[in-house]
């Protein structure tokens, strides 16, 4: 009788053990599906806005870049104001005090963007001294504000037209479009939220610096058609330096 007592017993604890073996076994399953569904989420959270920018695009393939965002009509008449600093470089960080805003010319750090990239945020743009330099190299840089930044449809208007310029070994595509945040200077004019800005000699082939304008176009809205017209009128050759990349 006491042997069948110790054989009962030992089954019992046996089957404790194997129940608790696979208590523990579905606890480390659980461990691990839920670290699976947490990689899996930041995984995804990581990939939806570039999958979400590629698709929002695609409408834009079909659209020359005059169909892209507002009309021009939606921006004021350009205007133009006596250009100084070609050549007046200082080292980056230097603070520069801007007396337009955005600028359009002036002195400038000693350091350029290159044509690569197109689109930026307030978190990976490149410092205003820094842009100014490729202002004097024949870009053309579309600023724009928080209004902008927190539009949604806008900001998609905005990856449309800078898809327009994706061709790097053009010259004529030295666009850029950044963010102009209240740190780096006064609000635009008139309640408007875009700026276009390009630093001319005075007309392509002019070397006079007397000529030198820097040229202004404010718009409520991203508008490819007003951009178009004003970097026909205004393109990279007609900039201090315009063979600079």
């Amino acid at each position: 009788m006491a042997k069948k007592d110790r054989t009962d017993r030992q089954a019992v604890i046996d089957s404790i053990r194997n129940k608790q073996k696979s208590a523990d076994k579905r606890r480390g399953f659980a461990i691990v599906g839920v670290c699976v569904t947490i990689a899996l989420v930041i995984i995804g959270a990581a990939a939806y806005q570039p999958i979400k920018d590629w698709y929002d695009l695609r409408s834009f393939d079909s659209l020359g870049l005059d169909s892209i965002g507002a009309s021009a009509d939606d921006c004021q008449e350009i205007t133009t104001k006596k250009a100084t600093g070609e050549q007046q470089h200082v080292d980056p960080g230097t603070p520069i005090p801007y007396e337009d805003a955005p600028p359009a010319f002036g002195t400038h750090y000693n350091v350029w963007d290159t044509i690569d990239r197109k689109l930026y945020t307030t978190t990976d743009r490149p410092d205003v001294g820094e842009l100014v330099h490729n202002l004097e190299h024949g870009y053309t840089i579309l600023w724009y504000d928080k209004t902008v930044a927190d539009s949604d449809s806008m900001m998609d208007d905005l990856r449309g037209i800078a898809s327009k310029f994706d061709d790097n070994a053009n010259y004529r595509n030295k666009f850029k479009a950044v963010p102009w945040t209240s740190e780096d200077g006064e609000a635009f004019p008139g309640k408007q939220h875009v700026a276009m800005t390009h630093w001319s000699v005075g007309g392509e082939g002019a070397t006079s610096a007397e000529k030198q304008v820097g040229v202004f176009q404010y718009c409520s809205a991203p508008s490819g058609a007003a951009l178009e017209d004003f970097m026909k009128k205004y393109p990279y050759t007609d900039a201090p330096e315009p063979d600079a990349i």
